[in-house]
């Protein structure tokens, strides 16, 4: 008879928390990526760390996943990806890790190189928020994106006001 030994706890590595970010802007279709379908893939991700069991969580292909990763307007989406992979255990890790962080603050920030048509499309969509629970996917909120609303108004209400003068 084998005796196996208890799993420990310390050995396995510790999910990361996955930072807010911007769903990739996409024409809404209700069989295509839409941004909730997009949150729920990255939860499924980082729970499984298998791309195509993500897909196949959200009835999507593998290959339509990498395709949305390197879509213009992705940097946000790319950087929760890598976060979801990515476990704390050696230097390279950790690495990657800050790499990946400051990859997906900077995507937040706010650009003044964001044309009205993105800003719009953030302030419809919001941010997406992944909710993990003891390294499994528990589930999404949405966020207004209060910073792209008061730029959207702030370049609409310039625009109205230089028309009145």
């Amino acid at each position: 008879m084998k005796h196996y030994l208890p799993p420990d706890r310390h050995s396995r590595a510790r999910s990361i928390p996955i930072p807010p970010f911007h769903a990739v802007p996409l024409r809404l279709r209700a069989a295509g990526w839409t941004p909730l379908r997009q949150a729920e893939f990255i939860g499924h991700l980082a729970a499984t760390r298998s791309v195509a069991r993500a897909a196949r969580e959200v009835s999507m292909a593998r290959e339509t996943a990498y395709r949305l990763r390197d879509k213009p307007g992705a940097q946000g989406f790319a950087a929760a990806w890598d976060l979801a992979l990515t476990r704390l255990g050696s230097e390279a890790s950790r690495a990657r890790l800050l790499v990946a962080l400051a990859a997906a603050r900077e995507a937040l920030k706010p650009s003044w190189k964001v044309t009205t048509a993105q800003l719009t499309w953030r302030v419809e969509t919001g941010i997406w928020q992944v909710r993990l629970c003891a390294g499994r996917y528990d589930s999404v909120r949405r966020k207004a994106d209060n910073p792209a609303l008061f730029a959207l108004l702030a370049r609409t209400g310039r625009g109205a006001m230089g028309e009145m003068v």
